[in-house]
């Protein structure tokens, strides 16, 4: 019997994703599989090892401070 295993996002396709939003660099959050757009407030889930960029699929983030 074999634990569940979250398929690892492939971090050189961070290098090819922009947010679809304001077109910007995107940054991998490996704690909560997301990819975010801190120019949108966004955050883009990986599921399955595979980026959901789908604006209703993203959640808004506060900015830091």
């Amino acid at each position: 019997m074999t634990d569940p295993v979250t398929p690892i996002f492939d971090r050189h396709m961070l290098e090819a994703l922009v947010c679809p939003v304001t077109h910007t660099a995107l940054a991998y959050d490996p704690e909560r599989q997301e990819l975010v757009s801190r120019a949108a407030g966004l955050a883009f889930p990986i599921r399955s090892g595979i980026p959901i960029m789908l604006i209703d699929e993203a959640r808004q983030i506060k900015a830091d401070g």
